[in-house]
């Protein structure tokens, strides 16, 4: 095991074949903040050894990802596949030490001789393992490793506890393909020794790996890191999480109008607690997280709850800072933010922000600050106008708000309706309902105090004399 007084090390270490998904960014996540709670680093890997696969833009996409999720990492990104003399340095060391060995089978020497073990009851082993050089052809070889035949390979594991595999249950794997490429367990446990890497955080599909590996990193007398296989996210229900349960990349997230605050809490929450704690802030979760936290069973993608703890974030934005974030996507749906709109937009920021659970929803929370004239009500939102004494009670509140002083912010104009209200001897559902009918015509809105200082005194004016008598 790693000794736990040295520096933390740990890394993520993605497949540049997709995007960065979201069960991949809990897994970033988790390895950044154990490392920067303790001072440790964190480090990057591209796994791209399969070239056939490799796609730079998903390399781009996945740092641009944990950029904007605000996951920094130390140094320069490693490219395992820039690394694979290194691989191939350490197989050949194998090799010499007789813990591994060349094997010459062909393919369809190699499935006969797994069909025979299997039919026997024993685990496959290649006749090439104690065979003599000297009978080696001249034909290409896979360089296997020499697994232990015997006993069985423990695990010490951070969340799932000790696990042990039959050895027998573990064959001789290929470090080297007969095409000269390094494999997957020799690539990364030479690059995670190289590296420095002291925990090895990551989804519990890897545990079987965590065997191999281990194997791997005693014969060559390195130190075995920490490990802790974390259970994989599942849907709501209980499947393994897939895109019609919302697995999307982080991307897609941000471009639904999630902050990455927000997106960063939920997956931290995401098969991890801190006791009843749910709002956990960046620099609380660097304080906090700890290893122990997680949990052995598998979590849940929820996004109603994404979208509560993702509200939190937006309703604690600057008016500003909302204003500016949400324009994009107003601007997405067809809204011309001129001066006036933009105006209307950041004096209305207060209101609009908690009435969002995302930024995206901004687009409708808003539009009824961006009709236009003359407005169009329609329906059960006309209503309220077509009652008697609708237009002669928005006419004389006309003159009610004819003096500027009122607008000086929104406090002062619901102030202004409620004393007009008590002052004609009516409840405030003779005055509001038309009032904001004329105002927004049905569209959602908040209080009528917040429509009219985010509308501005000339345009409510306008709609107000639109509906009076």
């Amino acid at each position: 095991m790693a000794d736990n007084q040295q520096p933390v090390v740990t890394r993520f270490a993605p497949s540049p074949t997709g995007y960065l998904h979201i069960g991949g960014a809990r897994t970033a996540l988790f390895n950044w903040l154990y490392a920067r709670g303790r001072g440790g680093k964190f480090l990057l890997r591209i796994e791209d050894t399969d070239r056939a696969r490799h796609n730079e833009a998903a390399v781009e996409a996945i740092l641009d990802g944990l950029t904007w999720l605000g996951l920094d990492w130390d140094g320069e990104p490693v490219s395992q596949y820039a690394r694979q003399d290194r691989h191939r340095e350490i197989a050949e060391q194998l090799l010499a030490e007789g813990k591994a060995y060349r094997c010459y089978l062909d393919s369809e020497e190699l499935a006969a001789a797994r069909d025979k073990a299997k039919a026997d009851g024993v685990r496959f082993e290649s006749p090439w393992r104690e065979a003599d050089p000297s009978s080696a052809p001249d034909k290409p070889y896979a360089v296997r490793f020499k697994a232990p035949r015997d006993g069985e390979t423990l695990v010490e594991d951070t969340v799932q506890g000790r696990v042990a595999y039959p050895n027998a249950a573990l064959d001789d794997l290929i470090i080297v393909r007969s095409d000269g490429g390094p494999t997957y367990n020799l690539a990364v446990v030479v690059d995670d020794h190289d590296m420095g890497v002291t925990h090895v955080i990551r989804g519990d599909d890897h545990l079987n790996n965590a065997a191999r590996q281990s194997q791997i990193y005693q014969a060559l007398g390195w130190s075995v890191p920490v490990f802790a296989h974390v259970p994989l996210i599942h849907g709501q229900d209980g499947a393994k999480l897939s895109k019609r349960h919302g697995a999307l990349g982080v991307e897609a997230y941000r471009d639904q109008g999630y902050l990455p605050e927000g997106l960063f809490n939920y997956l931290l929450r995401l098969g991890w607690a801190h006791g009843d704690e749910e709002i956990i802030p960046y620099d609380r979760a660097r304080e906090i997280f700890d290893l122990k936290g997680l949990n052995k069973a598998p979590a849940r993608l929820d996004l109603d709850k994404l979208n509560h703890v993702n509200a939190h974030y937006v309703a604690e934005l600057s008016d500003e800072d909302f204003a500016g974030l949400a324009a994009p996507f107003i601007e997405a749906a067809g809204v011309q933010l001129d001066a006036e709109n933009k105006a209307r937009l950041e004096r209305s920021a207060a209101s609009l922000k908690t009435r969002c659970a995302t930024l995206a929803d901004s687009v409708e929370a808003s539009a009824y600050l961006f009709l236009q004239r003359p407005l169009t009500i329609e329906g059960k939102a006309a209503k309220p106008l077509k009652k008697e004494g609708a237009q002669q009670v928005l006419s004389e509140l006309l003159e009610a708000l004819d003096d500027d002083a009122l607008w000086a912010s929104a406090a002062t104009l619901e102030e202004k309706l409620q004393a007009f209200a008590a002052a004609k001897n009516v409840g405030f559902g003779v005055v509001g309902p038309p009032a904001r009918a004329a105002l927004t015509a049905g569209r959602p809105s908040p209080g009528l105090g917040d429509v009219l200082y985010g509308l501005g005194p000339e345009e409510s004016r306008a709609r107000l004399a639109a509906q009076a008598a």
